[in-house]
């Protein structure tokens, strides 16, 4: 992603989000959206080359509006430091992008191992909770918006085979989504779910398939190809804009929805 987006910079102005995932894809996309609307932006990664560039590449753009956090989503040591660091760098916290993911390893149910059933749940799921716990007291003090990238897998389409442990984690981050959503209503906390379909993100390419996943495959074949209302996969820019909505007073009213933003892939 590059250049400039159009922002109204005033949406988010006096306002500071948390990231994570926020080094590529949906994430690096949503902070560079919050930035150019005036929001101070914490990335929460781990600390790489890639999650510096981001933040470089924000701050290029909206001096001071970004800084990089070395962040395992799963280890609640580091989670709980970096939120720390962060109300203390930025003064306060409004907005929490629950984003981070991994697809994990790709393999029939009897021949997942236990180690990488667990790595999936603990990055995807685990680490959600634990980006809800540090950050909801610090939102309890003014209120503010939860964001979290569920997915259309688990929660509309179920032919992602091999894919048992992360469709577990995104039905369950729908389900932690509208629980703690009618939980913290009282601290004019607001929590959404977004279900993206298929999005030009780099997550594929960390993903590891098992020898064994051709022998359960079900070919499903599409006519028209998978994205109805789009040639290809949808971007992260898009996911974005939608991601901003949620995060700003002008969905005041909306809390413990779930939002599918698949192109219309999740209906054929």
């Amino acid at each position: 992603m590059t250049g400039k987006r159009e922002g109204n910079g005033n949406r988010f102005a006096n306002k500071t989000a948390i990231v994570t995932g926020a080094g590529s894809g949906i994430g690096k996309a949503t902070a560079m959206k919050l930035a150019s609307e005036g929001a101070k932006v914490a990335l929460f990664d781990l600390l790489d080359e890639r999650t510096e560039q981001a933040a470089g590449e924000i701050n290029a753009l909206y001096p001071g509006s970004a800084r990089a956090f070395d962040v395992d989503v799963s280890d609640p040591e580091r989670m709980e430091q970096a939120v720390v660091e962060a109300a203390k760098a930025f003064g306060r916290i409004d907005i929490v992008f629950a984003n981070a993911g991994i697809n994990g390893k790709l393999a029939p149910v009897d021949e997942l191992s236990f180690e990488e059933w667990n790595k999936t749940l603990s990055i995807n799921l685990t680490g959600t909770f634990l980006t809800v716990k540090y950050t909801v007291p610090y939102l309890k003090k003014q209120g503010g918006s939860i964001i979290i990238t569920s997915s259309i897998n688990g929660n509309d389409k179920f032919s992602g085979f091999g894919m048992s442990a992360y469709s577990a984690t995104k039905a369950g981050q729908v389900a932690f989504a509208k629980m703690i959503a009618l939980e913290l209503a009282r601290y004019r906390i607001r929590v959404n779910a977004i279900s993206p379909g298929a999005i030009a993100t780099n997550i594929d390419k960390s993903t590891e398939k098992s020898k064994e996943l051709e022998e359960i495959i079900i070919p499903v074949e599409y006519p028209e190809g998978s994205q109805p209302l789009a040639d290809g996969p949808g971007q992260p820019e898009q996911v974005a804009d939608l991601v901003a909505f949620l995060a700003s007073d002008e969905s005041i009213h909306i809390t413990g929805a779930r939002v599918v933003i698949d192109g219309a892939e999740s209906l054929l």
